[in-house]
């Protein structure tokens, strides 16, 4: 927060002048175009939740066309049939004919996806798309947003670094101190600057999932063997009880997970016999229990 991103975003959109340097889009100097050659160069999805009524959803979409259609806004054949393109790609025909300020955050974020994608821009960009949406709801929308710019061959931006890291082909990581680096989701976790870019007190970027968590503060350790969704699962149930469990610790004491086609996890203690268990909260009563008395 504060580092700079919207502002990033209302410069390269040309709604707030730079505090330095040039901006080219398409070849072109940011400050050669004029207002209506920008307006079909760039689309913009704002945060701020829009508050119209007696407007449909095929209405606002159709303000996309605004660039083209001059003054009096009327859309010809071409223009309707970009409009229920643009609503097709978003799969919003069952909203076509609802009025705006009946929608949920959800389905109005959408609409506002399709009047960007009505406007024909090569370049979108969202200021926090997915701010008040449920995470679901997030999810739905960042898959579109990636489905999209694969579809229509378009750069869309957006900053829920989260799932962005899922689903973005390059992330641009801005820090005050460094500037700006960029690079795949991967290139950045291999090489340390995601670990590095968030090394605060309660933040760990996981280098086996790709992904932030929580950092637990762990006062015992277990050696994990296993592999796929019960591994993962089995390790973040041990790690929020206080428990390092990963294949690179070192222990003789050692949890088997198996994968999904086998049954069950097996518990192999230090001394006695075996223990297998059927669920992962059976694992960590036996476990808790276990390493209690070593």
């Amino acid at each position: 927060n504060g580092v700079g991103k919207s502002t990033l975003l209302r410069t390269l959109s040309a709604f707030q002048p730079p505090v330095g340097g040039e901006i080219e889009i398409m070849g072109k100097k940011l400050t050669d175009y004029t207002d209506k050659q920008l307006a079909t160069v760039i689309g913009v999805v704002l945060t701020e939740k829009c508050s119209l009524r007696n407007m449909t959803v095929e209405e606002l979409v159709g303000m996309g066309r605004s660039p083209y259609t001059g003054f009096w806004g009327n859309l010809s054949k071409e223009d309707k049939n970009t409009v229920n393109d643009a609503i097709a790609l978003v799969r919003i025909e069952d909203l076509k004919y609802r009025m705006v300020h009946t929608l949920s955050d959800g389905e109005r974020q959408k609409v506002m996806i399709a009047k960007a994608l009505a406007q024909e821009t090569p370049v979108i960009f969202l200021d926090e798309p997915t701010a008040f949406l449920d995470f679901p709801s997030k999810v739905e929308i960042m898959q579109l947003l990636h489905h999209l710019s694969r579809s229509t061959n378009k750069t869309i931006s957006t900053h829920d670094l989260e799932l962005a890291l899922q689903i973005a082909d390059k992330i641009w990581l801005m820090d005050k101190a460094n500037g700006v680096t960029i690079g795949t989701p991967e290139d950045l976790s291999i090489d340390g600057c995601l670990s590095n870019f968030f090394s605060r007190k309660g933040i760990v970027f996981d280098m086996e999932t790709g992904l932030f968590r929580i950092d637990n503060e762990f006062e015992k350790e277990v050696r994990l063997v296993g592999h796929g969704n019960k591994y993962a699962m089995v390790r973040k149930a041990l790690q929020r009880n206080g428990i390092l469990a990963s294949r690179r610790v070192e222990s003789d004491f050692y949890i088997e997970t198996g994968d999904m086609t086998t049954s069950g996890y097996i518990i192999h203690p230090v001394a006695g016999r075996t223990i297998k268990v059927d669920t992962i909260e059976e694992l960590l009563e036996q476990v808790t229990a276990i390493l209690a008395s070593v």
